[in-house]
This record gives structure tokens, C-alpha cells and sequence, in this order.
């Protein structure tokens, strides 16, 4: 019990959450400027060395967030929930970096409309998740907490978007990609792009859970 005394008793989780959330947007709009000058490869190198750079800047933030898990004896939250909203807001910043390999490993020729309105839903759905996160401080606030349930609801209706945009894209390319081997790639970068707004969706899911208890 005493030894319980000396662990400090809230953590900065809050703030860690809103700095993971301000790389998760940082990253999809550098994989937005990466898609909309791709035709230009000095440009292309260049976004693509900003998503890494935004997905090791979360990682460190995941790790502290971890640490801090270890060390403080009363936490803002679950301890679990704590754990899962994390990993779940990494998992984004992870899929928009394998996105951008993908691209770059398979030497994609050129994107497709579809993989640019398949970004776009991505990065709306990465701003959706950072403003919900930085709602979570005050859900007690009965307007806050409606606030978080309407912003995750818009991110569940991005993720419906994306799945109608995907299997769009996935009919379009069977019928008319005559490239075997563009076919291949294309259909690795639109799966990989619609599983960002898969992970955005359980971030959301995650944080309707804390809402419900917490509000």
C-alpha cells in the first residue's frame, strides 16, 4: 500500500493520446500529398520519408504510453481500454506506411482514381479519430460525450463508404485492367487502403465502449 503511494495516480494518458492522434493525421495527409504526386518521383520520396517519419514518432508514443501503464498505480481509464485504444491508433499509422511500401515495393505505375478517393476517405477518417480522442479528457460533459457518439458514427459511416468504394474499385479492375500485374498491385494497395478505415472503425468502436461507461 505504501509502495502504491509513491506510483504517481492519473498519467499524462490524455496528452498521449492527443499526440499519437495529431501523427495519425500527420501521416494520412503526407500519404495524401505522397498519392496526388505520384507521378513525380522526387515528390514521391519525399511524402513517402514524412509517413515513415510519422509512423516512428507514434511508435514512440504507443511505447510511453505502455511505460506509463507499468508505472502508474491509478489510470484516467481501464487499463485495458487504455492498452487497446493505443494499439488500435498505431495500427492506422502502420497501415498508412505498409500502404505507402506497397506501393513503392511493387512499383505501382500510376493510381487509380479510385485509390485517390480511397485516400481521401482514409484521411477523413484519420481526422475524425483525432478529434474524437480529444474529447476524452472531459466525457463527463454530457454534450461532450454526444459529441464522441457523433463523431464515431460519421467514422463508422466513412468505413461504409470505404467498403462501397472498394468493392466498386475491385469490380472496375477485374473488368477492364488488361495488366495482370497491375491488376495484383492495385488490388493489394485498395485492400490496404480500405483497412485503414477498418482500424479508424475500431478506434471508434473502442471509444463508444468508454463513453458508455463513462458518461
Amino acid at each position: 500500500m505504501f509502495f502504491g503511494k509513491l506510483l504517481p495516480r492519473e498519467g499524462n494518458f490524455f496528452e498521449l493520446f492527443n499526440q499519437h492522434g495529431a501523427f495519425v493525421v500527420e501521416g494520412a495527409r503526407a500519404f495524401m500529398l505522397l498519392v496526388q504526386h505520384y507521378s513525380d518521383p522526387l515528390a514521391r520520396e519525399k511524402h513517402s520519408a514524412d509517413v515513415i517519419a510519422a509512423e516512428r514518432s507514434a511508435d514512440k508514443v504507443t511505447a510511453e504510453v505502455n511505460r506509463a501503464l507499468h508505472r502508474t498505480f491509478i489510470t484516467p481509464l481501464d487499463r485495458e481500454q487504455i492498452h487497446a485504444l493505443i494499439n488500435s491508433m498505431d495500427d492506422i499509422v502502420d497501415l498508412l506506411q505498409d500502404s505507402s511500401e506497397v506501393m513503392s515495393l511493387y512499383d505501382l505505375q500510376h493510381v487509380s482514381e479510385d485509390v485517390i478517393r480511397l485516400t481521401e476517405i482514409s484521411v477523413r477518417c484519420c481526422e475524425r479519430v483525432q478529434h474524437v480522442v480529444s474529447l476524452l479528457p472531459n466525457l463527463r460533459d454530457q454534450a461532450t460525450a454526444e459529441s464522441a457518439i457523433k463523431t464515431c458514427e460519421e467514422i463508422d459511416r466513412l468505413e461504409s463508404d470505404a467498403d462501397r468504394v472498394m468493392r466498386s474499385a475491385m469490380s472496375r479492375l477485374f473488368r477492364e485492367e488488361v495488366d495482370t500485374r497491375e491488376l495484383i498491385k492495385l488490388k493489394a494497395v485498395y485492400e490496404h487502403l480500405e483497412s485503414i478505415s477498418d482500424r479508424c472503425e475500431d478506434v471508434a468502436n473502442l471509444i463508444e465502449g468508454i463513453v458508455l461507461e463513462n458518461s
